[in-house]
């Protein structure tokens, strides 16, 4: 790789001492592959498992994930593994038995929300927020992928979260820095760096903070995270935050064994990988619980949601299976569901927010006919039952999201999932002497399969 810049590597000699050589060789080290696993989807196999992360795994080697219909079923998430210590971030802070209301403020690609996803319960909601509209895009999509409905994905800036006064148990501000962490990984980010860029990053992580307090109630959690080393960035954020509010630092209880390096600055605790010392790349988190109690009060709005027919509502019921009430609603012709105790919720999102995904998308009324959508076949809900799926091997799965003709056995007319080793891809419809491939003709894929490996 390229060398570091000079400016870096002397601040890194300064706060490492005698580890900066371990860590400017570990920068030439092959960079850990990691995995980590949908349990709703997938049974966890053997293997190297990520310690602090009983679903993640290491890889020997990185295979090519495009080529894999597990991926695309969602049934794991490619992921960095020192992020992955969200979990114990998040285990050793929050009541997870309980419901929660939380919220991914910078959530693209989507790796910390699906990771929310798998922790929090069923009767929690998670909102995704992306405040750049292009990469909301990609959110959707593994929000989609990872199959659960409990969710809402936004497109806002931080400071449009103060409508939502003292409403999340959870803030998680995984914020944009400098990537110096993620040098090894991006070369390009060495290009990018420079201090000015770093104390620019410092004064925009340090807004996003103040943005989003008044969000999260008393007695809340918020999780800071960056992928990057320096202190104005990490722990001096934080010690800055102590003084601007009432507050307390959470102890994380980490194995030392892992190698994390604990960061302190007058009250602020942090928690900071190196490469040298971590199986991962370089990343940075702390556990902040706002002090007071939280008196609880319910915001109401007017329900401006429209709601599908008794008959096509009863259709889409039965292409579903899963405990507890859902709230079928319209958004535009299509059908999609939600918790129904989450109904409150969802109408506040949409009147203080701009969402632009809510629930799990079920069907889109099409010429008096009730299609079944992409996201039904995705979701963990979907009634293999009445809407059994067809098995394809990996070739014709691979077929599949190529969007390419598929040559299968006779079946009934009419809609039918596809499926690799059980779990939804999509839809194909049949007709007669035809199979249509409805897979979105946005995310098929191009590579062929000489890259298998």
């Amino acid at each position: 790789m390229a060398d570091l810049p000079d400016e870096f590597k002397n601040e890194m000699q300064k706060r490492l001492g005698p580890d900066f050589d371990a860590f400017r060789e570990s920068m030439s080290d092959p960079i850990p592959v990691s995995i980590r696993y949908n349990t709703r989807k997938l049974q966890l196999p053997d293997g190297h498992v990520i310690p602090w992360c009983p679903d993640g795994r290491y890889l020997g080697k990185r295979p090519s994930f495009t080529l894999d219909p597990l991926f695309h079923a969602g049934g794991y998430y490619v992921q960095e593994a020192s992020s992955m210590l969200l979990e114990q971030a998040v285990r050793q802070s929050i009541d997870l038995t309980t419901p929660q209301v939380a919220l991914d403020l910078c959530a693209a690609p989507g790796g910390k929300s699906t990771h929310l996803l798998s922790l929090l319960s069923d009767d929690s909601l998670l909102i995704a927020n992306e405040v750049i509209r292009s990469r909301a895009s990609v959110l959707m999509e593994n929000i989609e992928k990872w199959g659960r409905d409990n969710v809402i994905v936004t497109n806002n800036d931080p400071a449009d979260f103060g409508r939502l006064e003292e409403f999340f148990d959870l803030v998680l501000v995984d914020a944009p820095c400098s990537g110096e962490g993620l040098f090894r990984k991006e070369p390009e980010a060495m290009h990018e760096w420079s201090m000015k860029n770093v104390n620019l990053c410092a004064l925009r992580q340090r807004r996003i903070i103040s943005d989003i307090w008044l969000s999260l109630k008393p007695g809340g959690i918020l999780i800071y995270s960056t992928c990057t080393y320096n202190d104005q960035e990490n722990i001096g954020n934080l010690a800055w935050l102590a003084g601007q509010h009432d507050l307390t630092f959470e102890t994380i209880m980490l194995d030392p064994a892992w190698g994390v390096t604990v960061v302190n600055q007058g009250l602020a605790i942090g928690y900071q990988c190196f490469p040298n010392k971590v199986t991962g790349e370089g990343f940075f988190f702390s556990v902040i619980r706002k002090s007071g109690a939280h008196q609880k009060k319910k915001m109401h709005v007017k329900d401006k949601l429209k709601y599908p027919t008794t008959a096509d509502k009863e259709q889409v019921k039965t292409w579903i299976t899963k405990p507890g009430d859902s709230l079928f609603f319209l958004h535009e012709q299509q059908i999609r569901m939600i918790p129904l105790f989450l109904k409150n919720e969802l109408l506040l999102a949409l009147d203080k927010l701009h969402v632009i995904q809510a629930g799990t998308a079920v069907g889109e009324i099409m010429k008096n006919r009730i299609v079944p959508d992409h996201g039904l076949a995705l979701s963990i809900y979907r009634s293999t039952s009445s809407l059994p799926g067809i098995a394809l091997d990996a070739s014709q799965a691979r077929d599949y999201l190529r969007k390419n003709p598929l040559n299968l056995p006779e079946h009934d007319t009419g809609f039918h999932a596809v499926e690799f080793q059980g779990l939804g891809l999509g839809w194909v419809n049949i007709l007669t002497g035809r199979m249509n491939n409805l897979f979105p003709a946005g995310r098929r894929i191009r590579m062929t399969d000489d890259k298998l490996g």
